[in-house]
């Protein structure tokens, strides 16, 4: 019991540390590449924190994993670099024994770790990418701001306006330059307002003149209107787009075993198997040596998680192009480290040599005589 206990306090305080270091890591690269995102139009500034809330909320499987992965292997040492392995030892307990205790404190994030790879990934993917298409499917005069030229979604417009009118959509001094159809026109009006007809957005300008010729030509036409309408954009934002596999739920994965949607399925169930592989490979790995410095075997460790980590994202290409069926890929990765790991625990845990048999040297003096020795 004080095996076990002791074991369990140390692991919980070294976790809950590395936790937080990394979660805070992995938050100000997400915030600058949020931040990033929204500079360039992609997502919109009032939805930069919860952008950012739903992508780190995606990315917290890989961070728990490697949270989990450095705390068992830094307490375990630890207690090799202050010799506790040594009373243990001595008092009945082998290495394997060290099993037990690391699964019984591991199990409840393990299973946080599976639930959100094969439930919440998929949730916070579509709400990131519905975010996205409204903002980026929004019509064209919502991206105008008053004083500022703006570039249309399709990008063969280009709006400007002076200010805006309180409480209502519309808007003084309108200015716009198009391109489209191999014409190119610029229109401008005292004012315009934003109507909506059969399902699209019209902006009606007043008052104003509008100057048109056909690219490559010297011909302009000029016509003054009192009232001009023009088509910016549909009131329903949302287009009907398949979806990718990484936004389906896990269920419909396994409705529908598509190579894209097994290759998907097979990330997810790896980041779970994953994780139950790497308690046994860091109390494989967990080892230092007292004479030789402390972040030798850490950077090892590190290499192992992300080799491991690239093979699982690597597999998942490998299913999508059919190199490797869903099953035999589970099987050979997972299944190969896991008895990879239990084969290098065992050589500790039983002091396996691994060396050559050496070969006996024969003396020629002595092959001579005995051949002469022989009738």
């Amino acid at each position: 019991m004080l095996f076990q206990s002791s074991i369990r306090k140390e692991l919980a305080r070294s976790f809950g540390a590395t936790l937080v270091v990394l979660v805070t890591i992995v938050m100000t690269i997400v915030l600058i590449r949020t931040l990033g995102q929204a500079s360039r139009g992609f997502i919109n500034p009032q939805d930069v924190m919860l952008f950012m809330a739903y992508s780190a909320l995606g990315r917290l499987p890989t961070i728990l994993t490697l949270s989990l992965f450095i705390a068992m292997v830094s307490t375990l040492s630890r207690m090799y670099r202050d010799s506790e392995m040594v009373v243990w030892f001595t008092s009945g307990q082998g290495l394997a024994g060290f099993l037990q205790p690391l699964f019984r404190f591991a199990w409840p994030v393990l299973l946080v770790i599976t639930l959100m790879a094969l439930f919440v990934w998929p949730w916070t993917n579509q709400q990131t990418k519905d975010m996205q298409s409204r903002y980026e499917q929004r019509g064209d005069i919502d991206r105008i701001a008053p004083g500022q030229f703006q570039e249309s979604s399709s990008g063969n417009r280009v709006f400007f306006i002076d200010r805006e009118l309180a409480g209502a959509r519309a808007s003084n001094n309108v200015f716009i330059a198009a391109t489209e159809k191999g014409k190119s026109s610029i229109t401008t009006a005292r004012s315009g307002r934003i109507e909506v007809m059969n399902d699209a957005q019209f902006l009606m300008l007043e008052n104003g003149q509008r100057l048109e010729n056909v690219i490559g030509q010297p011909a302009l036409k000029i016509s003054d209107f009192e009232e001009y309408g023009t088509k910016t954009g549909d009131s329903n934002p949302l287009a009907e787009n398949a979806p990718e596999a990484k936004l389906l739920s896990t269920r419909s994965l396994i409705k529908a075993p598509t190579r894209g949607n097994l290759s998907e399925l097979a990330w997810r169930i790896g980041l779970a198997l994953a994780a139950i592989n790497f308690v046994v490979l860091a109390v494989a790995l967990a080892s230092v040596n007292p004479r030789g410095g402390r972040s030798g075997n850490m950077i090892f460790v590190l290499l192992t998680f992300v080799v491991y980590n690239n093979l699982v994202n690597l597999g998942q290409s490998w299913i999508f192009v059919g190199i490797i069926s869903f099953s035999n890929f589970l099987l050979a990765l997972h299944g190969g480290v896991l008895l990879l790991g239990l084969a290098w625990l065992s050589k500790r845990q039983f002091n396996w040599v691994l060396r050559p048999a050496r070969r006996i040297k024969r003396d020629p003096i002595a092959v001579r005589n005995t051949e002469s020795q022989q009738p």
